[in-house]
């Protein structure tokens, strides 16, 4: 009975969709998400990530701008496009410190925007506490 409480309450956590080009950061974000309990998809370019979301129906993406094949702009806009994910919160999480992006997210209906280097593992987990309301 012990095993299936704890398979019953990881089950119950919340879907985090890492999409990233980074190999190294997709790793290590899905590890400290993981340990934290969550359940994490990861994609390595845009359209993957377009095909995962559809797929997985995540409660949070974490979303890299500048990907391969399509980039993080062009996956937000597809998100908040479709009836299906337009609510899901995105959180782009770039290294490009860029107004003129930040802005573009922002008119596209991002949560949050963050440079990476802004934000250690530790302030990443809270903020993806907060956002999913754990």
């Amino acid at each position: 009975m012990k095993g299936r409480v704890g398979k019953l309450i990881i089950g119950a956590m919340a879907k985090i969709l890492i999409v990233d080009d980074n190999g190294q950061i997709r790793n290590m974000y899905s590890q400290v998400l993981s340990v934290r309990g969550y359940q994490v998809a990861v994609a390595g370019d845009g359209l993957e990530a377009v095909a995962k979301i559809g797929s997985e129906m995540p409660d949070l993406i974490l979303l890299d701008v500048m990907m391969p094949k399509l980039s993080g702009m062009k996956v937000l806009e597809a998100v908040r496009a479709n009836a299906k994910t337009k609510s899901i919160p995105v959180v782009m999480f770039t290294n490009l410190a860029n107004e003129a992006d930040a802005k573009r997210a922002k008119e596209l209906g991002v949560s949050k925007y963050l440079i990476k280097s802004d934000v250690d593992p530790t302030q990443l987990v809270g903020l993806v506490d907060e956002m999913v309301k754990k």
